[in-house]
């Protein structure tokens, strides 16, 4: 697996580079990327099928000057910025047979990342609600992941130094919600990890055997996708 540890300059470029990797990844047939980025402005990432004005404070974000974008993996809508690590994971689907369905993906990858957590925490950390890493009762990192023909993209966040009072101001409650969150609001459910991003690279990366840096991105194709698809209203607001 290739490593690639790659924050671009903007929300729009950095969604893009993720759905440019799959496509590029495809197109080579055999390669696997681990990408590692942590954005340095605020921004609202709409799940692909969520309605924005459901989701999010249109208003309040319009006030705030945060962009509210859209990505091309399901599941919920998150708030990014300074104080978020996420990862990639570019995977293809018959290296291991647990990568051939939904939620086998979601337990090896989860699992895998769990113990990365746990070994960095020196505490338990739990897959709950299907998609979430948690330390006791609290989230502290969101999954989502989209499959193409050979390949599939699974991405997420870890939290480090989220401005945690930011969610409430901005995300609605969210229209689907696990069981074990019991109606608690974002402050109330999400916690942050006491470690930094730089423990984090070295865990993930060794825990996905990463050793080789990727040299080459196709910027071309992640420009493109960032000016054609996720600068654009009409799919950033398409619900």
């Amino acid at each position: 697996m290739k490593y690639l540890d790659l924050t671009l300059p903007t929300a729009e470029l950095n969604l893009a580079c993720d759905e440019a990797l799959i496509d590029w990844c495809e197109a080579d047939g055999d390669l696997e990327v681990l990408r590692i980025w942590e954005p340095r402005q605020a921004f609202v990432v709409l799940g692909y099928a969520n309605h924005a004005a459901v989701e999010a404070d249109l208003e309040e974000c319009r006030t705030r000057g945060i962009p509210v974008l859209r990505r091309c993996t399901g599941g919920g809508t998150v708030l990014q910025g300074e104080g978020c690590v996420n990862f990639t994971l570019v995977l293809r689907m018959d290296s291991v047979d647990a990568l051939r369905t939904i939620p086998g993906t979601n337990r090896y990858v989860l699992n895998r990342n769990r113990g990365v957590l746990s070994d960095l925490l020196g505490e338990p950390v739990r897959v709950r609600g299907g998609v979430d890493l948690t330390v006791g009762a609290f989230k502290s990192s969101g999954n989502a992941q989209r499959r193409k023909r050979t390949h599939l993209l699974f991405h997420g966040t870890l939290l480090v130094g989220l401005d945690l009072d930011l969610l409430d101001a901005v995300l609605r409650f969210p229209s689907k919600q696990p069981e074990y969150r019991a109606g608690r609001s974002h402050r109330e459910f999400v916690r942050n990890l006491p470690l930094d991003g730089a423990a984090l690279r070295r865990g993930l990366r060794l825990a996905w055997k990463a050793e080789e840096t990727l040299t080459k991105v196709p910027m071309d194709l992640v420009e493109r996708l960032a000016r054609e698809k996720y600068s654009r209203r009409e799919w950033n607001l398409k619900y």
